[in-house]
């Protein structure tokens, strides 16, 4: 089951917790197990991006009430590979990669957060342009900026994949935790 709340303004940015103050759509689905027929599918795609481009929320029924990834403990000879995992502690806004703090600015932050808590997809630059930085009329070469600037930050780990000639992603292999409570 997916239920989607679209406010009837937009926010360009992460909104701290309060409450509505305006109407509310809720659209609940029940899915049967099996695959989706393609206007199914197509529904539930146009749903997921009008969340995705802060015009909403998307939420199962299994992650209506979601907690924080769990972080994996190394085994005994895993404590060097310990110093490349980045962990995003969301509620105090720092990342850290090992034991070490990695100063990030407010924009670098909220883009990693953004990559991070959406694996496995790739967003083409006006798009992160929209989501991360809330507005859509600017060089869009501002994104590849400061993607390079992340980058540099993290000292060589491949967080960010560049997919050519579309935009970027989280890397598949990337050792990173969002911590939501901390």
């Amino acid at each position: 089951m997916s239920v989607v709340a679209i406010p009837t303004r937009r926010h360009p940015g992460p909104r701290p917790a309060r409450p509505r103050t305006g109407p509310t759509l809720t659209i609940t689905l029940d899915l049967a197990p099996g695959p989706l027929s393609p206007r199914l599918a197509r529904l539930v795609q146009l749903l997921g991006e009008l969340a995705e481009s802060g015009e909403g929320q998307l939420r199962t029924v299994e992650d209506a009430a979601p907690g924080p990834r769990p972080v994996p403990s190394p085994a005994a000879g895993e404590a060097s590979a310990d110093a490349d995992q980045v962990h995003i502690l969301a509620g105090s806004r720092m990342v850290r990669r090992g034991d070490r703090v990695v100063p990030l600015t407010r924009i670098e932050y909220e883009l990693l957060l953004f990559l991070a808590e959406r694996p496995r997809r790739v967003f083409t630059r006006l798009q992160l342009l929209s989501s991360v930085w809330g507005y859509e009329h600017a060089v869009a070469r501002t994104v590849d900026v400061h993607v390079r600037r992340l980058r540099a930050k993290l000292d060589g780990s491949e967080l960010v994949t560049t997919v050519y000639g579309v935009g970027y992603r989280l890397a598949d292999e990337a050792r990173i935790s969002v911590d939501h409570s901390r």
